[in-house]
């Protein structure tokens, strides 16, 4: 008989945490025209890297909109300045 190990995945208590605290970097899509506001946040990542791939993803869905990934207010990426 096979012996079923334990799953090593680790469970995050949003409770415990806020969203930004456990998934700190956004990609945002900016509104269409002169983008001066936020339409909606695409998504959350937990890493850089991670971020950086949902980025580029969002990139070629919506190639004539702006892009930003950010942590907190610091931006990260913005497709305006590429």
């Amino acid at each position: 008989m096979m012996k079923e190990e334990p799953s090593k995945t680790r469970v995050v208590r949003l409770e415990d945490q806020t969203l930004s605290e456990t998934l700190p970097f956004r990609v945002e899509l900016w509104q269409d025209g002169k983008g001066k506001a936020i339409e909606r946040v695409l998504a959350r990542a937990v890493s850089a890297a991670l971020g950086r791939a949902i980025f580029n993803a969002a990139l070629s869905e919506h190639p004539d909109r702006r892009i930003t990934l950010r942590r907190g207010s610091r931006v990260i990426a913005d497709s305006a300045k590429q």
